[in-house]
This record gives structure tokens, C-alpha cells and sequence, in this order.
């Protein structure tokens, strides 16, 4: 019996192939990289050039597995890409990379927390104060228990002080 590797239309599916290209170009850069670093043995022999040897190897196994599945490609084609979610998503990145500064972690990534479940579908009624508790609760976590300090907004002064 011969095993069709065709997709659905009878060709290979592309999006596969673009994200193994992607894939194996990533891995061949932590790769170089890896190898560019000098290895000085370290702890139990493994120097610093060991993990990015190891993600290295991982990305193109993926990349290879990629391949693999573009080829044979059964089953329903991939949704196609709905932008709303991305933007929403990009946006909640976005706020948290500008707003971590001045306005302190619980704002930017309780927003962050909020648009992302929002690009997934969710309320925002609901997840903005979901995301500031948990962000709150993940800074005091870091602040006072870690001792490892987290960039404070006027919330976190307001209830930990300066």
C-alpha cells in the first residue's frame, strides 16, 4: 500500500514548510552562536556554549519535524489567520513594554494579562481586574518574599512604600 505524502488539495502544505525555514534558521543561528562561544568546561564539564548548542539541536529537530508534517499533511487545512487577536495581543506587549517604566509592573502587566485574554475572547471587564490582582500578587511575591525588585508604580509605593 502506498502512503500518499500530499495534503489535502494533493500538494504539500506551505506553512509548514515556512515555519521549518524559520525554525532551522533560528537553530542554525544559536548553533554558530554556541559554537562561537569559548568553552571553558565549567560546572560538570558543560561550559557556556552548552545551551545554546542544545536549543540549537532542538530548533532544527523541530524544523525537521516540520518538514516531516508539511509533507504529509493530512487532515482539515489551518484556520486562516484572524487579525484582531494578534493586534490585541501586540497591543498588550506593546503597553507593557511602555508602561512598565513609568506606571510600575502591576499596571503594564495586568494590562498585558487583560488585552491577551482579550485577543483570546474574553471580557475585558472581567480580566483587567483578574490581571492587576495576579500581577499585584506576583510583584509582592518578588518584592517581599524574592527580595527581588520589580519596577514600583504608585500602587506598589502606595501599599509597600518607597
Amino acid at each position: 500500500m502506498i502512503h500518499d505524502l500530499r495534503g489535502p488539495q494533493g500538494r504539500p502544505q506551505r506553512a509548514a514548510f515556512i515555519v521549518a525555514g524559520l525554525l532551522a534558521a533560528l537553530g542554525g543561528l544559536a548553533l554558530w552562536q554556541g559554537f562561537a562561544l569559548p568553552d571553558k568546561g565549567g560546572y560538570a564539564g558543560m561550559g557556556s556554549g552548552g545551551l545554546p548548542k542544545f536549543v540549537g539541536a532542538g530548533l532544527l529537530a523541530l524544523a525537521a519535524g516540520h518538514v516531516w508534517t508539511g509533507l504529509r499533511a493530512q487532515g482539515p487545512l489551518p484556520p486562516r489567520i484572524q487579525p484582531a487577536p494578534v493586534l490585541w495581543i501586540v497591543a498588550g506587549l506593546l503597553a507593557q513594554l511602555l508602561l512598565l517604566k513609568p506606571l510600575g509592573f502591576t499596571i503594564a502587566s495586568g494590562l498585558l494579562f487583560a488585552l491577551t485574554a482579550a485577543g483570546l475572547g474574553r471580557s475585558l471587564r472581567i480580566t483587567l481586574p483578574v490581571g492587576l490582582a495576579l500581577a499585584f500578587a506576583i510583584y509582592a511575591v518578588f518584592d517581599q518574599l524574592l527580595q527581588l525588585h520589580l519596577p514600583a508604580g504608585w500602587i506598589e509605593t502606595l501599599v509597600f512604600g518607597g
